[in-house]
């Protein structure tokens, strides 16, 4: 048979005609959509308005000033304390997701500005090792909040670790909850704002410590919150959770976070805090 003036056959196999990686399925309406379209969209289904999980790079591109961003502490790199072994060693894990994301450990950090206001930005990539804090990235952090007392700019981390404090380096990875949060202590009695902003995921360790701390804390829609995931606590306490639990909705109604932000709106709400809350630093 001939379609357009090419011979077309029919085997009774189905032949692979789209090349992979152009459509994606969203994890919330099963909608399939189009890569470049979602991209457009800041990685926001255009059907219901999931939040996909963006990677440190796209969420720098996002929040700082087009070529503004100057990394710091960019060559830390972990040890293995412990000497961990499992399935995988802990250095054959740094490895592999070192090589996966790009990244030498799960946070970046660094300086840049945002509508023309000057601020300490760290993300942490929940792509490595789920985000997990461990001695770098406890280390990265502590350095930013640092950084923002040297310079007096207002302090702002974004949140993704599924993964809390990072197990494979034992009580060093706890120790950091201790260092972030008197970390943040000094830059609050320094009189200089943190704004937190969660997103999906957010839990147990990095929870408890940085991303609970802020002066303004800020979640992306439909981002799970909290410390140990609503599974394990359903298991038990043998007690059925109520809707939303754990979700951005949910903590907001029940007063742990301030607000609730959409992503192509994240920069603009920002900017309008630090505003509001350097003013005091410029006076």
């Amino acid at each position: 048979m001939r379609l357009f003036g090419k011979k077309i056959s029919f085997s009774g196999t189905k032949k692979k005609i789209i090349p992979d990686g152009l459509w994606i399925k969203c994890t919330k309406c099963s909608q399939v959509v189009f890569n470049k379209e979602l991209a457009s969209h800041n990685k926001v289904c255009p059907h219901c308005g999931f939040h996909f999980t963006i990677n440190v790079v796209e969420r720098i591109e996002l929040l700082a000033d087009p070529g503004t961003f100057q990394e710091f502490d960019g060559d830390l790199i972990s040890e293995d304390p412990i000497n961990f072994k499992g399935p995988k060693t802990y250095k054959e894990k740094l490895e592999e997701d070192q090589k996966k994301t790009g990244l030498l450990d799960a946070a970046v950090c660094g300086v840049c500005s945002m509508d023309g206001v000057s601020v300490s930005l760290s993300v942490t990539e929940a792509g490595f090792i789920m985000g997990s804090m461990g001695s770098v990235v406890g280390e990265k952090i502590t350095r930013a909040i640092e950084r923002g007392i040297e310079k007096r700019i207002p302090v702002i981390i974004i949140s993704g670790s599924g993964g809390g404090a990072r197990m494979y380096e034992g009580c060093l990875s706890l120790m950091q909850m201790a260092k972030t949060s008197a970390a943040l202590l000094r830059l609050r009695q320094a009189g200089i704002p943190f704004i937190s902003v969660l997103t999906h995921p957010t839990m147990a360790g990095i929870m408890a410590s940085f991303a609970s701390l802020g002066d303004v804390i800020i979640a992306e829609p439909e981002a799970l919150v909290g410390f140990t995931g609503p599974r394990v606590i359903k298991q038990t306490i043998k007690q059925e959770l109520p809707p939303g639990f754990q979700r951005s909705e949910f903590m907001l109604d029940h007063g742990h976070i301030d607000l609730i932000c959409k992503r192509k709106d994240l920069k603009n709400t920002i900017s309008e805090i630090l505003l509001s809350l350097t003013a005091n630093i410029r006076g």
